[in-house]
């Protein structure tokens, strides 16, 4: 019997363009999906008159800074949890005695 502490096989690394796409990927979808909730609700214009009266933002330029706003957030939150997921066995190596 095995001992569950100490696995037999750990996957190998994933190639970076995977880790990076798992990571922005999903985010991109939960952005569009807040984006569209959001200013369903909020008109940028007046967003922008409650912040920033002063800038010259369009509408379109709202849309644009709300969605990689949100693209930030949700991508940090994806990176955050796959951090926390990583297997410690990868990083737990063997100890080498002196």
């Amino acid at each position: 019997m095995t001992n569950p502490a100490t696995p037999d096989f750990d996957h190998p690394p994933r190639p970076m363009a995977q880790r990076i796409g798992a990571i922005l990927w999903p985010s991109f979808f939960a952005a569009g999906v807040a984006t569209m909730v959001f200013f369903a609700f909020v008109d940028p214009l007046q967003l922008r008159d409650l912040t920033f009266p002063h800038w010259d933002i369009s509408r379109g330029l709202g849309y644009t800074l709300g969605f990689f706003t949100f693209w930030l957030a949700t991508a940090s939150s994806s990176l955050f949890t796959w951090i926390l997921l990583r297997p410690a066995s990868r990083f737990n190596g063997p100890k080498i005695k002196r």
